[in-house]
């Protein structure tokens, strides 16, 4: 019976000394999904706390499952982003395990914004999801579908690592 009682304590402790956003040298590394219109993708993005609240980072998606009718080349399915959050998780005060993080983000598609929400069941691991908008398209004119990869509104979700 000890044992257990051990044993519980100890992933309950594990729980409670989770954190969020921690503030200057923060660093998240997000691996998820990406969701758009006729597109799923892979995501990868890693963010470094500048201040309390404040992160920049970078963010790479690559458009994988294209719908059958949809031809894109490489270019077309790649997108890289430099990124600043406003981590305000704490200001909020949910919950210590929980951040909300609005952005924006310079693309190689466009300039635009993002809102973002983690949740660590650990210390180290969490879940993430995050939706994504471009405020202005550096295309004006009528977008092709494989030009309007990344160049939509887009979701993703997937797991979050501190570092």
């Amino acid at each position: 019976m000890k044992h257990i009682i051990t044993i519980a304590f100890l992933a309950f402790s594990c729980c409670i000394y989770s954190q969020n956003f921690e503030g200057k040298g923060d660093q998240k590394l997000q691996i998820g999904a990406n969701f758009q219109d006729n597109v799923i993708g892979v995501r990868v993005s890693y963010d470094y706390g500048l201040g309390q609240n404040i992160s920049v980072g970078v963010v790479g998606g690559y458009a994988l499952g294209l719908n059958n009718d949809l031809d894109a080349d490489f270019g077309e399915r790649l997108d890289i982003k430099a990124r600043f959050n406003a981590n305000i998780g704490s200001v909020l005060n949910i919950d210590e395990n929980f951040d909300v993080y609005p952005g924006i983000n310079l693309s190689l598609k466009n300039f635009g914004g993002h809102i973002g929400f983690r949740y660590f069941f650990s210390d180290g691991f969490g879940l993430f999801t995050e939706l994504d908008t471009p405020i202005a398209k550096y295309d004006t004119g009528d977008l092709s579908p494989a030009e309007d990869i990344y160049n939509q509104f887009t979701v993703s979700f997937g797991a979050v690592f501190n570092l």
